[in-house]
């Protein structure tokens, strides 16, 4: 995720490359064109006010979808954050409660709620590398035993076979009385939402946004683009500043290709980018917070570097 209120100008224009080269094709080409004669070339501008109004509903629409997917993608991770809380909640008073009626001693309690709060921080750790496609599970390995984790290697879905024995585990307490017949009712609602949010983030992972928006608006935003220089050359060349022709169509094309662009990279959330929400970022709070609910270290916060966090 972009924190920085400045961006680097050569970064932007890097990012769209291509618009601005044909832009500047497109225009010095009119340029020359009429400057020596060799044809004159020219259209109202009216068709390029049409062009551009058209252009700007595509854009707008395409930007609106890829921010709704992306505080979509926010706001679930908000709620696993939240809900990894409540859950370290639930198993820690749940379990102390058995301790003080005599069910269950405390180093079997202790040793039953440090797997149950580290699987679910492997949980979030695993979802998102789950995401991004990458397969660096070493990261959680210290938070499942090593049968558990040599286990996961083979897995293909691994945060939702976390969560299964998350579940199995809740029953095996439930039988040594170790959580009370009903715990179970307030807690695997919780496990449910896992599985559901997990779900919202594979929705919008493995959906992109309709493939006809997104190939004609960028055939919009080109054909703007050489359309553009022939409709401003006619008005220029009779206020006789013909030359501004190359700067005016730069900066109109830049502002459509820069929107374009702006939408293009939020469409897709979960690519390890620097406009991506920051899973690292979430998974290093959640594991911060249900660590400091057991009492032990917490690892160091994760910050923004050079205006990016990820």
């Amino acid at each position: 995720m972009i924190t920085k209120r400045n961006f680097n100008l050569a970064t932007v224009f890097w990012n769209i490359r291509f618009e601005t080269l044909s832009t500047l094709v497109a225009s010095t080409t009119v340029l020359l064109l009429n400057t020596f004669k060799v044809i004159e070339i020219a259209l109202p501008f009216s068709i390029a006010a049409i062009l551009g109004s058209a252009l700007a509903i595509f854009i707008a629409f395409r930007n609106q979808s890829s921010y709704a997917r992306w505080w979509e993608a926010r706001t679930v991770w908000g709620g696993i954050i939240n809900n990894s809380r409540i859950f370290a909640r639930q198993i820690i008073a749940n379990v102390d409660n058995a301790v003080t009626i005599g069910k269950v001693n405390r180093a079997e309690a202790n040793a039953y709620k440090k797997e149950m709060i580290n699987r679910q921080i492997a949980f979030s750790h695993s979802l998102r590398l789950h995401l991004r496609g990458q397969n660096n599970i070493d990261e959680f390995r210290h938070l499942v035993s090593d049968r558990e984790f040599e286990e996961l290697r083979t897995k293909q879905n691994r945060p939702n076979n976390i969560l299964q024995t998350q579940g199995i585990r809740i029953k095996e307490a439930m039988q040594k009385e170790m959580l009370g017949a009903f715990d179970n009712i307030s807690i695997e609602p919780n496990l449910a939402a896992f599985s559901n949010w997990q779900g919202a983030c594979e929705r919008i992972k493995n959906t992109p946004l309709p493939m006809n928006y997104q190939y004609f608006t960028k055939l919009f935003l080109f054909v703007f683009i050489f359309v553009l220089p022939i409709c401003l050359v006619g008005d220029f060349a009779k206020m006789n500043i013909i030359a501004m022709l190359i700067p005016v169509s730069f900066i109109i094309s830049f502002v459509f290709s820069v929107m374009n662009r702006v939408g293009e990279i939020n469409e897709n959330p979960f690519e390890n980018q620097i406009s991506d929400i920051p899973m690292t970022a979430l998974c290093n709070t959640i594991e911060r917070d249900l660590k400091e609910s057991l009492g032990e270290e917490m690892p160091y916060k994760v910050e923004p570097k050079n205006g990016f966090i990820y």
